[in-house]
């Protein structure tokens, strides 16, 4: 086996900053990590999403057809139920899209309930906890 551990980090895109720090910091729980040269990026867990927006130069050393703001589709661990992930949605004004549905993840059969950013990228919280 290789020693590969698991995913340090992945690129998402954002139209604006500011709103979108917010809403990763206060819907995904993630932390706010100033890169530096204006740019930003989310911490969740052990796991960093990187963030292209507005200003970063996309000309070298990015995907073929770089990340554009609502092209990513990524799930978060959500370590409660998921009436409780949902009650968070609605705290926040963000409308689930579907579920909660039985589906399969990096640790097996779980429920999710899937939402969008502020850039309609689809996010989803999976929980492993029994369905409810």
């Amino acid at each position: 086996m290789l020693p590969v551990s698991g995913i340090d980090h992945v690129v998402i895109g954002v139209s604006d900053w500011t709103i979108s720090a917010r809403f990763y910091q206060e819907v995904v729980g993630a932390e706010v990590i100033n890169v530096g040269a204006g740019r930003l990026a989310f911490r969740v867990g052990s796991t960093q999403l990187n963030v292209h927006g507005p200003g970063v130069d996309l000309r070298s050393n990015v995907a073929r057809v770089p990340v554009t703001p609502g092209n990513s589709d990524l799930c978060f661990a959500w370590l409660g139920g998921i009436e409780e992930a949902i009650t968070h949605l609605e705290t926040h004004r963000v409308p689930v899209e579907t579920g909660p549905v039985t589906r399969v993840g990096a640790r097996g059969t779980g429920t999710s309930v899937y939402f969008r950013d502020p850039d309609g990228s689809l996010l989803e919280f999976i929980t492993y906890d029994a369905p409810s």
